[in-house]
């Protein structure tokens, strides 16, 4: 009775309970102060337990203060109301069905109720509200929460909150399920009382943290409440508007909401509401959103992941979504796009679709593929990922294969890196799930297509024979005669108004024929007989306009007609009769079996023409990305990478080369491209599947060797790098190594080839593990060194390779002062090699060269005492030929005594030319292996050592000099011992003394006439000075690359026979000698580089040398001097510039690598802004566009193209501008 004088109604702000809104309104009395809320409280509390939910009634003011003041008020306090009053409402939940149910309550009774709910649910939710802003407040301040006291306060506080909030959320469900339209009536329950609730799941979804794991059932909580609003209260159009605009303003509920509207459309059966939410979003001006960044970002995010939830329901609804795919936010094209492939995969998949399904998907794609030239980089790169979940997913159709594959290998010269990455990976996928085959070469499947087209073709020819009986063109004419004839007579009388277009003649009497027969086909029966009229008047007396001339014109017109529709007029083409609707009736009536083979024929030739057309593109593709190994992103050559390796599982032929290419990446200073190079390997090489430990070791061993067929030494030096690294990580298993030592010691079958590769496989191990090649030298020596080495002299050159791995890397040696390893002069080895160099001497054999120098330098690398066993080689090679000049019958036999050196050379060069031409070359290329690894021997070896004994001396000279002064020295022979009396200095300068010894020995003593090498150099130049006499190319080349040779020992002999090399290598005839004496050139002008300078002009000049071999080895000559700083880099720096239009690729390579290196070295090492081609570019500029440099324009565009490409600073870009106007000046 109390409640009856007075309604309460919900407020919009708190403050309206606090004014008098008139009569019959509830109004709070008075706001308590702090300190009287705990007594206020507990009151409440009593009251409640008597009165139940309509104790609110009288104590509504005490929570209202509450809320009031809620900042200031204790936890306590705080979670004292909100228990008593979630207790409450609980409680009035649990009577309210009896309530509603009773059919006799009174008025006031109702409207107590009514006032008490209303008044409980706004206290309740009032709570939920200041409580969640609390959290979140606390949740940014906890961030950087300052002392602990603090934080552990709010942790408890906001633990129980935790823990009330998913109880509360049901509570509400559970009133919100009640039918409680008989409180307000009958009539329906005011929107304002539903908002409480619904806003209090906004207000908790609001919070940045509620899409982590342990908020999963708040989530679930909120999803089932918002429901409940939506069935029994008709929510929707308040739960559209709400939804999107919170997607606009906070980018974290987009996965909640997604989650949760998946969930009312399949639960709940709310599919409308998707309908409503993606059309609201649709209908948002792609304009604003532009503007709002992150209000696009919730939408795409929802769309997205809406789409992987309800594929289906999405695609009844992406019409309105449409207009955002032209609007210029990337992200919402990006998502509607996203939603699109979701469909594709999810829905419209499969060869079952109906027509109209079928329609869809299609249009989806070509959307699709629109977008993969979108204008942003982003939305290419997604389209290129969403086609490479379609194709991994299998959802593109066969139709659609080619056009995508065409795209993908277009992204890949995309100026963007995310794109080309993108579509790499998208040309895997195609490859790893292509329909086609394993096996996808062009070559092998052009062949199969060949055959199965010409056998359709005979089966369509063979069917249309079978087939011709069946209606007659003559039958058919006869069926249309009556059509016709009224056609024609209609021309004879006046024309009607809309007249059908009027035909004019053709040129030709044949072109006018098809025309009308055309139209006879068309069945525009009227306009051929129109255009026959014509024709009879043009061509008048020409078949098969002639003919018999009727008694009137309308029958001479069907007698033309009815000629040209049966064909038989002898100028119509007879082999393919133009028959009306005789294809129709073809296919019924000739037996099924033929029809469905010539159909399945039709299939086949379809699938393989696809299949070869799949192979052409790949092949494209293959070309493309192996040129993008070494490109400057990182990312991009490990996509490329991972791309060969797929491809080399689907035996394309061209894999291979993008394996090999992919070799010398191993040098990369990016950890990550290294790594990606190894893995790359292990998995093409080391992971073979199946069969036991020997088969798997046996396929290794097979396509390693087979890399190495024909493999250049770059290839075979990154090889090597690759094989050490796996072996030194222990990933090659002892079968191998053993199946390897098989092979070479021919107890396994296998070619020469094989067996050379062995060894090779074997040297590339032991870098990693010498003990590999050591255990086993007798076996390497006796088997690879011993009578057999005249037979192969290839595999005998690969087995020194492999024992060369023996002796230590000086560089790594010199931190550790170990006494280097050599073998004793008597060893085995030495005799054996000393043997087959000499027994090989007269024996004419092209391998016998390259076979003398691996065993020389291995000589120099390994023996103690090295110069004294090739000493002894070179005399009894030059013995050899003299033997042979003796038998030739040119010398008197003469005292030859090999023990006098000075005999023998001299006078084998008195009569060359006598000699075989095979001889000679063998002598000259001797004598120059053995002048080039002494001069090593000395500057490497020997000045290493001395070094070594020098430290270990001072070092043994600290420890002793408190005990003596007497120092003992190390055994040694006794010329060394003396040099090491003279050494008595310390550090730099004791170098220099070392360097100094040393480089004396050179230009005194081995070239004096008391040492062997003087004997030899009047041969060389005898050759090399007659040119005319000594025509053999081959000598030709070996003795200039001697004479070079030679010359690196002293700089006296160097400066003396420096015009001899430079006017061969200008004027000689022969491309080998002119390659070669530039290979010279460069190693002279790193050793004596002030001697080479004023002929630097002459090395340039090669560059422009007509044979392509010669230009690419100055090139790489060049490349290597320029960036070691050892020539100076002026305007002729330019003539490098002119091979970036080379006609040989391999020499546009070269130049382009010199131009990318001399970029990085110089803004690499100064540190500065310049680069050196920024520095060089006007001088290079002003020469090439001289018109004498003989430069064509065209071809000017492209070099400079490609040089300003390396300017990518705005400063130097104007600088050089300035620099050149600066020019213009002094121009001609």
């Amino acid at each position: 009775a109390m409640a009856a004088g007075w309604e309460f109604h919900l407020p919009f702000a708190p403050t309206d309970l606090l004014r008098d809104g008139g009569s019959g309104r509830y109004v709070v009395q008075e706001v308590l102060a702090v300190r009287e809320l705990p007594p206020a409280l507990t009151a409440f509390r009593t009251a409640s337990r008597t009165r139940g939910a309509l104790a609110v009634l009288q104590h509504f003011d005490s929570i209202y203060s509450l809320l009031h003041h809620f900042r200031a008020v204790e936890a306590a306090v705080k979670e004292d109301a909100l228990e008593l009053m979630m207790h409450v409402v609980s409680q009035h939940s649990k009577e309210l069905p009896a309530i509603l149910g009773d059919s006799g309550l009174s008025h006031a009774d109702r409207t107590a109720h009514l006032n008490a709910l209303k008044m409980n649910c706004y206290l309740l939710t009032g709570l939920v509200d200041a409580f969640e802003m609390e959290t979140c407040k606390n949740g940014l301040l906890e961030v950087d929460a300052g002392g602990k006291n603090k934080k552990n306060r709010t942790k408890t506080s906001r633990s129980l909150w935790e823990e009330e909030k998913e109880p509360l959320l049901r509570l509400f469900t559970q009133l919100l399920q009640l039918d409680l339209r008989q409180l307000w009536g009958g009539v329906a329950v005011e929107e304002e009382f539903v908002s409480l609730m619904t806003g209090s799941c906004y207000r908790i979804l609001e919070n940045p943290s509620i899409g982590l794991q342990k908020y999963r059932a708040t989530r679930e909580a909120v999803t089932h409440l918002l429901a409940a609003a939506l069935i029994h209260y008709d929510h929707m159009f308040s739960t559209t508007l709400k939804v999107t605009q919170m997607l606009q303003h906070f980018e974290h509920v987009a996965p909640v909401f997604a989650q949760a509207v998946s969930l009312w459309a399949t639960e709940y059966g709310l599919k409308s509401l998707v309908g409503e939410l993606l059309r609201e979003i649709g209908q948002k001006c792609p304009q604003d959103l532009a503007r709002d960044a992150s209000g696009i970002k919730g939408y795409a995010t929802f769309i997205t992941e809406l789409a992987e939830q309800i594929p289906a329901l999405v695609l009844s609804n992406m019409s309105v979504l449409l207009r955002h795919l032209d609007g210029e936010s990337y992200m919402m094209r990006n998502a509607i796009l996203a939603a699109m492939a979701e469909v594709l995969v999810q829905v419209l998949n499969g060869d079952q679709l109906e027509e109209a399904a079928r329609g869809t998907r299609d249009q989806f794609l070509n959307m699709l593929q629109a977008h993969v030239c979108d204008i942003n980089g982003f939305v290419r790169s997604r389209v290129l990922q969403l086609f490479t979940r379609i194709v991994q997913c299998k959802a593109l159709p066969l139709t659609q294969f080619q056009s995508v594959v065409s795209l993908a290998v277009g992204r890949l010269k995309d100026k963007s890196v995310i794109v080309v990455k993108n579509a790499i990976q998208l040309l895997a996928a195609f490859l790893s799930n292509n329909p086609f085959s394993c096996k996808l070469s062009c070559t092998d499947l052009a062949e199969p297509l060949k055959k199965e087209v010409q056998k359709l073709q005979e089966m369509r020819d063979h069917s249309r024979s079978t087939a011709a009986p069946a209606i007659t063109p003559e039958e058919e004419w006869e069926a249309m005669l009556p059509e016709v004839k009224a056609a024609t007579q209609q021309l004879f009388q006046p024309l009607q108004e809309g007249e059908e277009e009027v035909l004019e003649v053709e040129e030709t009497v044949e072109s006018t024929s098809e025309q009308i027969s055309r139209l006879l086909r068309k069945l525009k029966y009227k306009s051929a007989a129109r255009l026959t009229q014509k024709a009879l008047c043009h061509f008048q007396g020409k078949e098969p306009f002639s003919g018999p001339m009727e008694e009137n014109e309308e029958a001479t017109i069907l007698g033309v007609l009815k000629r040209l529709y049966t064909g038989s007029y002898p100028g119509e083409n007879s082999e393919d009769p133009p028959r009306g609707n005789s294809s129709n009736t073809e296919e019924v009536v000739p037996q099924e079996q033929p029809q469905t083979e010539l159909v399945k024929q039709e299939m086949l030739v379809q699938y393989l023409q696809d299949a070869y057309d799949f192979s052409v593109k790949i092949t494209e593709a293959l070309s493309l990305i192996s040129k993008m190994m070494y490109e400057n992103c990182v990312s991009v050559v490990q996509e490329a990478i991972e791309f060969f390796v797929t491809v080399s599982q689907f035996s394309v032929p061209q894999a291979l080369l993008g394996v090999r290419r992919m070799l010398p990446l191993i040098w990369s200073k990016e950890p990550g491209i290294k790594e990606a190079v190894l893995n790359a390997y292990r998995r093409l090489y080391l992971s073979p599947s199946g069969g036991s430990e020997r088969a798997r070791a046996q396929s290794l061993v097979h396509s390693l060797s087979l890399i190495m067929v024909d493999a250049s030494l770059g290839t075979i030096q990154c090889l090597e790098e690759i094989i050490s690294e796996f072996v030194q990580k222990d990933e090659i298993k002892p079968a191998v190594i053993q199946l390897l030592w098989e092979r070479f010691a021919e107890k396994s079958q296998c070619s020469s080839l094989e067996r050379r590769a062995a060894v090779m496989l074997l040297g590339m191990m032991a870098r990693g593990k010498p003990e590999i090649i050591g255990s086993n030298l007798d076996v390497l020596v006796t088997v690879g060194l011993s009578e057999k080495a005249c037979e192969d002299y290839r595999l005998a050159q690969e087995v020194c390779n492999a024992i060369s791995k023996l002796a230590g890397n000086p560089k790594s040696a010199q931190g550790q002062n170990n006494a280097p390893f050599r073998l004793p002069q008597n060893h085995m080895l030495f005799g054996c090699l000393s043997e087959a160099v000499n027994k090989g001497f007269a024996q004419p054999s092209s391998h016998w060269i390259p076979f003398m120098e691996a065993a020389v330098m291995l000589i120099y690398q390994l023996a103690e005492g090295a110069e004294e066993i090739c000493a002894r080689i070179l005399q009894v090679c030059s013995q050899q030929a003299l033997e042979k000049l003796q038998d030739a019958g040119e010398e008197e036999s003469c005292n030859f005594s090999p023990l006098d050196p000075g005999v023998s050379p001299s006078q084998v060069s008195d009569g060359a030319s006598s000699l075989p031409t095979f001889l000679l070359m063998h002598l000259v290329s001797l004598v120059g292996q053995v002048a080039l690894q002494q001069v090593a021997y000395l500057e490497v070896s020997v000045s290493a050592e001395l070094r070594r004994r020098r430290i270990l001396r001072e070092e043994k000279n600290k420890r002793h000099s408190h005990n003596s002064t007497k120092k003992q020295r190390p055994r040694s022979t006794g010329n060394e011992t003396t040099m090491e009396e003279e050494l008595g200095l310390v550090g730099a300068s004791a170098d220099d003394t070392e360097a100094e010894l040393i480089r004396s020995i050179c230009e005194t003593e081995l070239l004096d006439e008391k040492h062997l090498f003087s004997a030899f150099v009047p041969l060389l130049l005898k050759i090399c000075n007659n040119p005319g006499l000594y025509s053999d190319s081959a000598l030709s080349a070996a003795a200039a690359l001697s004479l070079g040779k030679v010359c690196m020992i002293s700089s006296e002999f160097c400066d003396s026979h420096l015009r001899l090399l430079f006017t061969m290598m200008e004027k000689s005839t022969l491309p080998g000698v002119r390659s070669n004496l530039i290979i010279a050139a460069g190693d002279l002008a790193i050793r004596f580089p002030n001697l080479v300078e004023p002929w630097t002009s002459h090395l340039y000049a090669r560059l422009r040398d007509p044979c392509p071999s010669v230009r690419q080895t100055a090139g790489l000559v060049m490349t290597h001097l320029i960036l070691k700083d050892m020539v100076k880099v002026k305007g002729q720096v330019s003539e490098m510039a002119t091979l970036l239009i080379d006609p040989e690729e391999a020499i546009m390579g070269v130049s382009q690598n010199f131009f990318s290196e001399l970029s990085h070295k110089a803004s690499g090492c100064s540190g500065t802004l310049d680069n050196a081609i920024y520095n060089l570019l006007p001088d290079m500029i002003s020469r090439l566009s001289d018109p004498n440099c003989g430069v064509e324009e065209e071809s000017f565009h492209i070099i400079m193209r490609h040089l300003f490409s390396y300017i990518t600073k705005d400063k130097q870009t104007e600088s050089l501008v300035e620099k050149l106007c600066q020019r213009f000046r002094t121009a001609r």
